[in-house]
């Protein structure tokens, strides 16, 4: 049985309720032959929104050297960056582009402690620009490991409007586990240390809490 993220109950049950609305109003008041057009209609977005909202079972790839994908998704850059809002050093930016078909849960790629969060506000650009890691709305976090710290950034693009972080500053990050949700397809990156070992290249798809991305040194 599908499972629904509580980030989309309240959403299914209620295009639910607008869909078996229209389909009755539609039995009432158009004629047969095209009120039997709605079904099929009704049916496919209510597919979507599942679709969307679906929460995998999965078994996480656990362990401490290795970086895992902290969404589901493509690789859509590799690249070396100076990273000076957490780290203060330069950093391997690795980012995963979600599209609307993809889940949207995110995952802690790695164990450690949160250290930073911070919100910034900004623009919607579509998720795949290359500024939109540094010009759209977006959420960072922190992670101090044992073997050296690590930047998340999970970021709304021209679709998703909507960023959620369950991460708690000082609190655990559990490699593998939720920690967060981004609404209608945006970007997920991962900055880490230059001495990392890339496991991943540009137009590779990852899979979130299972997927090796990096090791560290």
């Amino acid at each position: 049985m599908i499972r629904i993220h509580r980030e989309g109950r309240l959403i299914v049950a209620g295009i639910m309720v607008i869909l078996l609305a229209l389909l009755v109003l539609s039995a009432i008041y158009l004629p047969g032959w095209v009120h039997w057009l709605d079904a099929p209609f009704a049916l496919t977005i209510m597919v979507l929104v599942l679709r969307f909202f679906r929460v995998p079972r999965r078994r996480p790839y656990l362990d401490d050297a290795t970086i895992t994908a902290p969404c589901d998704g493509k690789v859509v850059a590799v690249e070396k960056v100076h990273q000076d809002e957490f780290m203060d050093q330069d950093t391997v930016q690795v980012s995963v582009f979600m599209s609307i078909h993809d889940v949207h849960v995110n995952y802690y790629p790695t164990g450690g402690t949160v250290e930073y969060l911070m919100y910034h506000p900004g623009k919607y650009l579509v998720a795949r620009h290359p500024k939109s890691s540094e010009l759209n709305e977006r959420q960072s976090i922190g992670i101090v490991t044992p073997r050296g710290p690590v930047l998340v950034r999970q970021i709304a693009g021209y679709v998703a409007r909507r960023v959620r972080c369950y991460a708690r500053l000082n609190g655990p990050a559990r490699q593998g586990q939720e920690m967060g949700f981004i609404k209608f397809g945006s970007r997920v990156d991962l900055f880490l240390p230059t001495a990392t070992r890339i496991l991943v290249e540009p137009g590779q798809r990852v899979t979130g809490g299972i997927t090796p991305m990096a090791r560290f040194s």
